[in-house]
C-alpha cells in the first residue's frame, strides 16, 4: 500500500481504526480519500466547529467508522440517500466513498459547513453529491424520492419522521444514530415498523435504529 500521510494518521492506521466497522477491508483508494477528508476536517476545524473530538483515531472511528457501519445493515451501493443535518458530512460522505454508485444529498443549513462540504466534494472528486444549504423541512423534492434517509444529529425525530414518510420510497428506510433511551422513545412511534436496534461497535450505549413506514 502507498502509505501516504495527509495528516498525522497514515492510511494503514486509518484502515486499522476502521476494522471493527467495515464489512471488508477498504481499498487503497478509499483509504486515501478518507485520509484526505480527515486532513481537511482537521484544517477547517480550527476555524469552524465541525467536531469536538481531537484524537484522530477517535475521529476515524466515531465519524467515519460509525458512518460506514450501516453498509453492513442495509445495501448502500445504489439508490438515493438523504443525510439530514449532515454537519461535516457524516454519514453521507463516508458512505459515498465506499459506495460509488450511491446518489447522496447532504442537507445542512449552516453556510460555513456547506462551504467545507463543497471543498471535500471537490478534493475527493465525488460525483452525484448534492449539497443543499437549507433545513430539511424546506427541502423540496418529489414524493417517494429517497431509498434511505439518515440522521446522526437531529433531535426532533417526530418532525423528521413526518418528513421522511413523504420523501421515502415505499421500500425505503430511515436510519438514526441514537442513544439507547432515545432509541426506545423513537421506536414507540406506531406509524413505523422498527427493527431491533443494533449496537454501534466500540460503543456501550449508542445504537443504530432502522425503520420503514407502515
Amino acid at each position: 500500500m502507498n502509505d501516504r500521510q495527509y495528516g498525522h494518521l497514515s492510511t494503514v492506521e486509518i484502515g486499522e481504526a476502521l476494522r471493527a466497522y467495515a464489512q471488508a477491508p477498504l481499498s487503497d483508494e478509499q483509504l486515501r480519500s478518507i485520509a484526505l477528508y480527515l486532513s481537511l476536517l482537521n484544517k477547517w476545524n480550527r476555524t469552524i466547529p465541525l467536531t469536538s473530538i481531537e484524537d484522530e483515531k477517535e475521529i476515524v472511528g466515531r465519524h467515519f467508522g460509525e458512518s460506514i457501519f450501516v453498509s453492513s445493515l442495509l445495501p448502500t451501493q445504489r439508490g438515493r440517500l438523504a443525510d439530514v443535518g449532515t454537519g461535516a458530512g457524516f454519514p453521507g460522505l463516508p458512505l459515498k466513498i465506499i459506495s460509488d454508485d450511491l446518489e447522496v444529498t447532504l442537507i445542512e443549513p449552516n453556510t460555513k459547513k456547506c462551504a467545507f462540504l463543497r471543498e471535500v466534494k471537490e478534493a475527493l472528486k465525488l460525483s452525484q453529491v448534492e449539497i443543499a444549504r437549507t433545513r430539511y423541512e424546506n427541502f423540496s423534492t418529489e414524493k417517494n424520492f429517497f431509498d434511505l434517509i439518515c440522521s446522526r444529529a437531529i433531535g426532533d425525530h417526530t418532525h423528521l419522521l413526518q418528513w421522511a414518510k413523504l420523501t421515502l420510497k415505499d421500500t425505503g428506510h430511515v436510519l438514526l444514530w441514537l442513544g439507547i433511551d432515545d432509541s426506545n422513545a423513537v421506536s414507540r412511534n406506531k406509524e413505523w415498523q422498527w427493527e431491533l436496534p443494533v449496537r454501534i461497535p466500540e460503543s456501550r450505549r449508542r445504537v443504530i435504529l432502522i425503520g420503514r413506514p407502515k
